[in-house]
């Protein structure tokens, strides 16, 4: 079983613990995804005590088992002694389960599950939401309660038939609408979620396919904000705004700086949120197609999916405030393509989407999520 995540501090200097999920088998739905569950759960305000139910009930961790000494064998255990979970279906938001990071938890984007998984398995499904999962929508991204110990909350941004959403997935399956009306399109729906503080929950979303929506101050579009998840209709607080599509958050755990990689309409972008607005700290003209990012050890890891690398630069500092020329790591032998990545102490979890790239190799189509150390090489900041 699992140990507690380790605390986290927050860029406003508060610490947020995250604790592992306990053990909850949930089906996942069939055909086609009906909200209308949702919507009137919605309209019935704020969440009471979840009724027990049968089966298994949520169990505090418990120390975990020792590593077996002989690995299993069969078509899901992968060679890589780096992958920690394969057979996924295309993967959304990835993050730690452990304080190692030998255990994760992701999301499979077009199932609506989220998963944990561990090297040789059991994988369990920890919930299910109903999603559209059609284009780049779907399951997106997901984060555990600030404290999920007592309240087994976990928030998520998906997609469903008519708009982008921010749903609060209780015991038992219950799915409660926080916030709805987020713009949807055929592309542009991969925004990212991260919580701030136990009232705080930073939302990015994309442009929805409109990059004019991105600039719109009455479109949540291609926003960066801020909502209080414990309110049944929080206010949107916007950050920032002109994001493009496939926008992903990365905080650095070490320094609660905060930056953001996605494609803008002249590129794509690594820029940091600063009190003054985003500044820009890298543009690729060549839309190689960044899919994510994170920070470990001072560094700053992007993945360009398309071009199945990982690209690494120095996070900027007060002294050097340039991020340095990007190191590029290929990883299309290894991974494929690398959507969603995640940190723990100084390393990564990064979760391959080779199902819905062209080009990857035949022997990374099972999506994954693996230990990834990131590039050491990155450019010391000029």
């Amino acid at each position: 079983m699992l140990q507690p995540l380790p605390e986290r501090r927050s860029r406003r200097g508060s610490r947020v613990t995250v604790t592992a999920v306990a053990a909850l088998t949930v089906l996942s739905a069939s055909g086609c995804a009906d909200f209308s569950d949702q919507d009137a759960s919605s309209r019935a305000g704020a969440f009471s005590s979840v009724p027990e139910r049968g089966g298994p009930q949520p169990q505090p961790p418990k120390t975990p088992e020792p590593e077996e000494t002989d690995p299993p064998t069969g078509p899901c255990v992968d060679p890589n002694a780096a992958v920690i979970a394969t057979c996924l279906g295309t993967t959304g938001g990835v993050r730690p389960a452990d304080p190692e990071g030998k255990t994760t938890y992701v999301a499979e984007r077009k199932t609506g599950n989220i998963i944990i998984s561990k090297r040789y398995g059991p994988q369990r499904v920890v919930a299910t939401v109903p999603v559209d999962g059609a284009g780049d929508g779907g399951l997106i991204d997901f984060e555990l309660s600030p404290t999920y110990l007592q309240d087994q909350m976990i928030y998520a941004l998906v997609t469903t038939g008519s708009d982008n959403r921010i749903v609060r997935i209780a015991p038992g399956n219950s799915v409660k609408p926080i916030l709805t009306g987020i713009p949807k399109g055929a592309t542009g729906n991969m925004g990212s979620i991260s919580f701030v503080s136990p009232t705080e929950l930073r939302v990015a979303t994309g442009d929805a396919g409109d990059a004019r929506a991105a600039s719109d101050p009455g479109s949540l579009a291609g926003k960066l904000f801020t909502i209080d998840p414990n309110l049944d209709s929080p206010r949107p607080t916007i950050v920032a705004s002109g994001f493009g599509s496939n926008v992903a958050l990365c905080p650095d755990p070490d320094t609660g700086s905060l930056f953001v990689a996605d494609s803008g309409p002249a590129g794509d972008r690594l820029q940091q949120v600063e009190p003054g607005g985003l500044r820009l700290l890298w543009s690729w003209a060549d839309r190689p197609g960044v899919t994510g990012c994170a920070v470990a050890g001072g560094v700053i890891s992007v993945s360009v999916a398309t071009a199945f690398r990982i690209d690494s630069l120095k996070a900027p500092t007060n002294a050097s405030p340039s991020a340095g020329q990007p190191q590029a790591a290929d990883v299309k032998n290894d991974y494929g393509a690398v959507g969603r990545m995640t940190t723990f102490g100084g390393a990564m979890q990064i979760a391959t989407i080779n199902k819905t790239v062209s080009g990857a190799p035949a022997t990374t189509t099972n999506d994954r999520v693996a230990i990834f150390s990131g590039s050491a090489s990155a450019e010391d900041n000029t």
